[in-house]
């Protein structure tokens, strides 16, 4: 008779209510696949799933005549060509938009305050959405308007994850997390985080502005909140976000 784990699975604890089982641990298999563990042997593949070697065996010679996993010369198994295929098709099937201005419309909606999302545009940021902030006051930043990157939290951001060295940069990367007062114009204030793709590649910034006397602590977790929202509404996992 089998030896029992001696812990549940992975799968086992996140089974998908009325699902098939081998499904569930197959697809935590696939799950361990990411940023920085781009290549698992067959015991890192156990370990992290909680799952026998032999289970682990079984559901890879699946994985790999689907060609969602292949195993390398070095004998370490990476995600195969039908994974990028999948995400070709599911990045193709929506516009950044679709992702984005739902979370910006419920962070303005939360705030009060006005939110824009920043992508890089050579040596300048442009912003590409824009939601005002209800109140008569506020910044009057457009869509299409080109910012600086050197100013403002959403430009100090995108400069932080693209690898731009010094140790304000260090501690956005530290923090996935940048707010200023009148650093880009006097009388506002900016907190910005970084928004991710499944790949883990940057995709741009999500930023909230308001007059300095309106900032609030509170606002910081909401821009975070949003900024999680949008990376996994784009494939992308929360945990980017851990300091």
């Amino acid at each position: 008779m089998p030896r029992k784990p001696a812990k549940q699975s992975v799968a086992d604890v996140d089974a998908a209510p009325g699902g098939a089982a081998a499904v569930d641990r197959a697809l935590s298999i696939l799950s361990v696949f990411g940023v920085g563990a781009e290549a698992l042997s067959l015991v890192q593949i156990a370990e992290a799933t909680g799952l026998y070697k032999s289970t682990v065996l079984r559901l890879i010679a699946s994985l790999e005549h689907g060609r969602f996993i292949q195993k390398r010369d070095d004998g370490r198994y990476c995600l195969g060509v039908e994974v990028a295929r999948l995400y070709s098709a599911y990045s193709h099937s929506f516009a950044l938009s679709e992702v984005v201005m739902p979370a910006m419309t419920r962070l303005v909606e939360v705030t009060r305050e006005s939110a824009s999302f920043h992508v890089r545009q050579g040596d300048q940021r442009l912003c590409l959405y824009r939601v005002d902030s209800p109140q008569p006051i506020r910044d009057h930043i457009r869509a299409g308007t080109l910012l600086p990157l050197n100013r403002g939290s959403g430009g100090r951001v995108l400069l932080a994850f693209e690898g731009e060295p010094g140790e304000i940069y260090e501690q956005i990367r530290k923090e996935k997390q940048m707010w200023s007062n009148g650093d880009r114009q006097e009388g506002v204030s900016g907190i910005s985080s970084p928004v991710f793709d499944a790949t883990g590649r940057l995709v741009g910034a999500i930023t909230l502005t308001m007059p300095s006397t309106r900032f609030k602590d509170s606002h910081k977790e909401a821009v975070m909140t949003a900024a999680k929202e949008m990376t996994q509404g784009l494939g992308g996992p929360a945990h980017l976000y851990a300091k």
